[in-house]
């Protein structure tokens, strides 16, 4: 009985040994590409936000110009049914 409690221990005790062991290996290996993972996602997330400032900019003067123009078109109509003539 005691020596199966010994072998159970030892059993236990070996991966726990080869993780203290192995552990700051693998976390120096890990952290520079941590790193550099981290890196570019940071780039990619700013790259995104900068095309979607773009995007948002491009639709405010596209609707700016659609509103100039609805206004000068109404402008019109309500010029046409005065029977005046309006220069745009």
């Amino acid at each position: 009985m005691r020596s199966n409690l010994m072998e159970d221990g030892l059993a236990m005790l070996a991966p726990y040994l080869i993780g203290v062991v192995t552990a700051p290996l693998v976390a120096r290996v890990l952290k520079p590409a941590l790193r550099g993972v981290v890196k570019t996602s940071v780039g990619v997330a700013l790259e995104v936000r900068r095309a979607a400032a773009e995007a948002s900019e491009e639709i405010q003067d596209i609707a700016a110009e659609v509103n100039v123009e609805k206004v000068v078109a109404d402008k019109a109509d309500k010029a046409d049914k005065a029977g005046r003539i309006v220069t745009r």
